[in-house]
This record gives C-alpha cells, structure tokens and sequence, in this order.
C-alpha cells in the first residue's frame, strides 16, 4: 500500500509550453542549441553558476540580447496561467490522506516566475501540501541521479516499496524505479495527475 507519494513539477503540476524558448531564442539569433548551453543549463539547474553567470552563457552566443531579453525568452516556457486551480484543490485532498513531496529538476529564474504568474496565495497553498519541497538547485543534484532519489528515501525514512514516483520523463522514472520506487511515468496530453486513482496505484 502506498503512504507516500514524490511527484515531478513541470507537465505534472504546471503546463510547460517546451517551444517556446526554442521560438524565442531563434528571434534572438539562436538557431540551435549548442553543447555548452545544455551543460550551462544542467550547472543552473543544480545550483552550481548564479543567474548572472548563466546568462552570460547565453551572451556569448546571442551578444545583442539584453539580459531581460535573455531572462524573458529563457522564462516563456511557462504561460500565463500555467496551473489549473483543479490540480491544487486534487493535491489538496491527497494531502490529507499521503505524505507528499515535490522532487523538481528546475532553477531559481523558473521558480521565480512560476511564483510571480500564479500569485502568493496560490504558490503558498500549492507548497503547504508537501512535507518538503525540493528543488534541484537548493540540492546541488538533479533527476535522474540516482543519489537524489536515495537522499529523499533516507532522509525522510521512506519504504520505496510503498512511495510512488510521478514524472513525466521515462529516463526519471526508469531511474527511480531502479533505487525501488514505485512508478508512473504520466504521459503528457494523453494522462493528467489527477487520474491518479483511475490508474489504480492508489486507493
């Protein structure tokens, strides 16, 4: 029987918008995406460069872009409304009846945001449902680690066997399912995380 449940941010929780960025950066001169923004994305994403730092990552390939242009475009992955207050009011009656936690590989400009485009009482109820938060760059480590996975298992003492892991990514779930977690890897636009008790993983 399940008792816990850790679940992904992005296309779980909040609708992400994934051509976006792709679009604006284009606008700014990007027209691909080259190996070093990838790693500058993944050392943003554990907390290990500071926004500045990231940026001018960006700059070097895109020198006439402003930092806000380079912020904006870098940010129009998540929309203006980008959680349905359906999801929060879910989340808020699993709340009652599960230990909750939300596992996102994510950085301060995207939460920041997240936080700015839904409101301080919406993102305030929205975290009150989980025992913890976490977030890959407070962490220092990022899915699909393993140790990120082991550090929550241990930290908050819990049966794998009877915590199940949501994400939207097969290579997170499969990662997770290797250190004994329970599984679902959601299926974006076909599945919504509130069919959580239709996929009969939890009753």
């Amino acid at each position: 029987m399940i008792n816990a449940i850790i679940f992904d941010f992005g296309d779980v929780f909040i609708n992400l918008n994934k051509e976006a960025p792709i679009i604006e950066f284009e606008k700014l001169g990007l027209q691909n995406w080259p190996d070093d923004l990838k790693e500058l994305n993944t050392e943003f994403e554990k907390g290990k460069i500071s926004e500045l730092e990231f940026i001018n990552g960006f700059q070097k390939h895109l020198p006439n872009a402003s930092i806000d242009e380079i912020r904006y475009a870098w940010n129009s992955i998540i929309p203006d409304s980008p959680m349905p207050l359906y999801r929060l009011e879910f989340l808020q009656l699993l709340s009652t009846k599960y230990r909750l936690f939300l596992l996102s590989n994510t950085d301060e400009i995207h939460v920041d945001k997240f936080q700015h485009k839904t409101g301080m009482t919406f993102y305030r109820d929205f975290y009150q449902c989980f025992e913890k938060v976490y977030f890959s760059f407070e962490l220092g480590m990022r899915k699909p680690e393993s140790e990120i996975f082991n550090y929550i298992i241990k930290k908050h003492e819990l049966s794998p066997k009877r915590t199940l892991f949501i994400d939207d990514n097969g290579e997170n779930t499969a990662a997770a399912e290797a250190v004994g977690l329970q599984v679902w890897n959601l299926q974006v636009g076909k599945e919504d995380v509130v069919d959580l008790f239709d996929k009969k993983l939890i009753y």
